[in-house]
């Protein structure tokens, strides 16, 4: 059984990525589109835990994507430390609609802070970019507020698929490049493995759509 799932195993690196943010401003809907191209409408909240992997190329390199998705209800707070461990990336979710979903961006940030590393790389995203008509929380305003806390930032619709794998991709990205670099600072020249053919995500650094606030492009 073991050789079946030979090729699932071939990457270069494993980043575990949490999905955070409060209920129902699209986590799940998110991690389906991106690792399985699936979209919900009735897409219940999430009870627990539950994760998907993806891999995608960066540098000739395979990074395989192990994110993680769980209810922003308060009820399932127990889980926090085993949720997070190990995380090297966050995707912070809020609903453009709802107000209340981006005046909870900063809990969610403190709690994250709390319990990972300080090199964590952190993405904004105000999800259901597609309901421009019920639009409560502008782009100008999603984008200042990761200005002030230097973090990434991009609007998505896990509906219309825009800006999903981008999201995704600069998240696992600024995480190889802070492992690339740290590993040349060690002076660590340990060969990796040499990736097998499979299906990867092309991540093209000059992507237009690309959106991240201005303390994050230098």
């Amino acid at each position: 059984m073991a050789g079946a799932y030979r090729a699932e195993d071939d990457y270069d690196y494993l980043f575990k990525v949490v999905l955070i943010g409060d209920s129902g401003v699209g986590k799940s809907n998110l991690l389906s589109r991106f690792t399985r191209n699936e979209f919900s409408l009735q897409s219940k909240s999430t009870i627990g835990v539950e994760f998907a992997t993806r891999s995608l190329t960066v540098d000739s390199k395979v990074i395989k994507a192990q994110i993680w998705d769980t209810a922003g209800q308060e009820r399932y707070r127990a889980i926090t430390s085993a949720y997070y461990r190990g995380a090297v990336g966050a995707l912070l979710v809020y609903d453009v609609t709802r107000h209340a979903t981006f005046q909870n961006v900063d809990r969610w940030l403190k709690e994250l802070r709390d319990h990972t590393d300080p090199s964590v790389v952190v993405m904004l995203i105000g999800n259901k970019s597609d309901l421009r008509h019920l639009v409560a929380v502008s782009t100008e305003d999603g984008n200042a507020c990761a200005e002030r806390e230097s973090l990434h930032f991009m609007e998505t619709s896990a509906l219309e698929s825009t800006n999903v794998d981008n999201a995704f991709a600069e998240v696992l990205t600024q995480i190889y490049q802070i492992v690339i670099k740290k590993t040349l600072e060690a002076g660590d020249d340990a060969a990796s493995a040499v990736p097998i053919n499979g299906e990867r995500i092309y991540v093209k650094a000059d992507d237009s759509s690309l959106k991240r606030s201005g303390c994050c492009s230098g």
